[in-house]
């Protein structure tokens, strides 16, 4: 996520959006417009207006300190980031899938090209039961767990082929 904001050291709603960010621990390149006519020039582009903070997420403009759209950018912006396992997957269910044999766990039906899923090696009928140790009982299962994931982390993916178990890990 790239966050820019332009403000003044004179502008107590600047202070307040800078303290916002650094409490949620996202950082940000500040473009002091006071000093720097530049970003000043830059502000007014962005907003055709000469107020500030400004700020930009990813490309979208905020003008002031407005929580409730900040927030909502950031939140996409995260969402965007995380890691997408790839993979189309439905719930074995209680009567299993034809081939295997169990009644739980995420059976994979298709693998996108270049996806975690590929490189971890996953075939279409492959069966995901575990990952990082968590058990994955169905497809809520593994969809939550991927939202937990962030680009750098390890994974670890245990998958029933057939009658065999694998284990493979990755990092995402």
């Amino acid at each position: 996520m790239k966050v820019d904001v332009y403000s003044s050291p004179a502008c107590p709603h600047c202070q307040t959006l800078k303290e916002f960010l650094s409490h949620k621990g996202i950082p940000y390149q500040d473009h002091d417009v006071s000093s720097d006519p530049l970003a000043a020039q830059e502000a007014v582009r962005l907003t055709g207006q000469n107020n500030v903070p400004v700020t930009v997420i990813d490309g979208q403009t905020v003008v002031g300190f407005d929580q409730p759209r900040l927030e909502q950018l950031i939140a996409q912006a995260e969402a965007a980031a995380r890691p997408k396992f790839g993979a189309g997957i439905a719930n074995v269910g209680k009567a299993g899938r034809k081939g295997v044999p169990i009644n739980f766990g995420a059976y994979v039906g298709r693998i996108g090209t270049g996806s975690i899923a590929e490189r971890v090696g996953l075939v279409i009928g492959d069966v995901i039961i575990q990952m990082n140790n968590k058990q994955i009982s169905d497809t809520v299962d593994l969809e939550h767990f991927m939202a937990s994931i962030k680009q750098g982390d390890k994974l670890s993916v245990v998958f029933i082929r057939g009658t065999v178990v694998n284990t493979v890990e990755v990092t995402v």
